[in-house]
């Protein structure tokens, strides 16, 4: 079966950390791009980051340059995003998803995963 699942979700208070995973089954991410979202409630989803299976590179959204970090690996088949320093508006529900690049369009991301809840308190 072909799916993402993310994992690491919780709750912190404002500056607190947070290690998201997307592991992938059913296939191989090499060559393929996994990408970062998050939705807050009443909000429109957005592209957090993404990181590439091909060469490691990496883009950020500008709100979360500095702080968040995103990383693969290759031999486990699973992306991370690392998130420091947090913010009540970091707060939502954190989706990965795949595709062949990390510059394509958010439409050309697919085989989403069912999200991981971030809550943070101030």
């Amino acid at each position: 079966q072909v799916r993402l699942v993310e994992s690491g979700g919780g709750s912190v208070h404002t500056g607190g950390s947070l290690r998201l995973s997307c592991a992938a089954s059913g296939f191989t991410l090499d060559y393929k791009s996994i990408g970062w979202f998050r939705q807050a409630p009443g909000k429109e989803r957005e592209r957090v980051s993404c990181v590439s299976f091909t060469d490691g590179s990496t883009l950020y959204e500008d709100s979360v340059k500095g702080r968040f970090t995103t990383s693969n690996d290759n031999a486990k088949n699973t992306a991370y995003l690392q998130m420091n320093d947090l913010k009540p508006e970091d707060a939502g529900t954190y989706y990965c998803a795949v595709a062949w690049g990390c510059y394509v369009p958010v439409s050309e991301f697919g085989t989403w995963g069912r999200g991981t809840q971030v809550t943070v308190s101030s």
